[in-house]
C-alpha cells in the first residue's frame, strides 16, 4: 500500500497517531497499535524507525516463546510423541529467532544504504516485491495457523 505509512506521518499529530494509523495497515491493528504504543518516543513518526521497532518487538515476543516452548519438554506425564513435537516445535522457533535478528540486522543496513543508493524507481519496484513477499507469507501463516486450529487432538493420537 504506497503512501500509507508516509502518508501517516504527515497527517497526524503524533507520534501514537502514526503508529495507530501504520497498524491500520496490517493484520492485527490492534495488537501492533499495542506492541508499538511503549515506544512512540523512539518512533517519532518515522518509517525505519517504525520497521525496525517491529522486528525487534518480534524478536523479543519470538525469544520468549521459544523459551516457553522449550519448557515444555519437561511437562510432567508428556508422551514421547508429544515431546518430540515440542522439540520440532523449538527447533522452528529457533530457526525463527535466528531469521528475526538477522532481518532486524540487515534492515538496519538496509535502512542506511537505501536512502543513499536507491532512486525513487529502484525503491518502488523493490518495495512493491517485498510487500507482496509478506502479504503471501502473512496469507499462508494464517491458514497453517487456521489448519493446525482445526487439529488439536492429532497431536497426541497414535498412529
Amino acid at each position: 500500500m504506497p503512501g500509507i505509512a508516509s502518508s501517516a506521518s504527515t497527517t497526524t499529530s503524533s507520534p501514537t497517531d502514526y503508529i495507530v494509523a501504520s497498524c491500520k495497515t496490517t493484520s492485527y491493528p490492534a495488537l501492533c497499535v499495542q506492541c508499538l504504543s511503549g515506544y512512540a518516543k523512539a518512533i517519532r513518526k518515522n518509517d525505519r524507525h517504525l520497521a525496525q521497532t517491529a522486528l525487534s518487538v518480534s524478536l523479543s515476543r519470538a525469544q520468549s516463546a521459544a523459551a516457553y516452548v522449550s519448557k515444555m519438554t519437561h511437562v510432567r506425564g508428556i508422551k514421547p510423541r508429544e515431546r518430540q513435537a515440542v522439540k520440532d516445535c523449538i527447533e522452528n522457533m529457533g530457526d525463527s529467532v535466528d531469521r528475526l535478528s538477522q532481518s532486524v540486522k540487515e534492515l538496519g543496513r538496509m535502512g542506511r544504504a537505501v536512502g543513499r543508493v536507491m532512486d525513487g524507481s529502484i525503491k518502488v519496484a523493490l518495495r512493491r516485491r517485498v510487500v507482496h513477499v509478506a502479504q503471501v507469507t502473512s496469507n499462508a501463516l494464517a491458514l497453517v495457523n487456521r489448519f493446525a486450529a482445526k487439529r488439536p487432538a492429532k497431536l497426541t493420537e497414535q498412529p
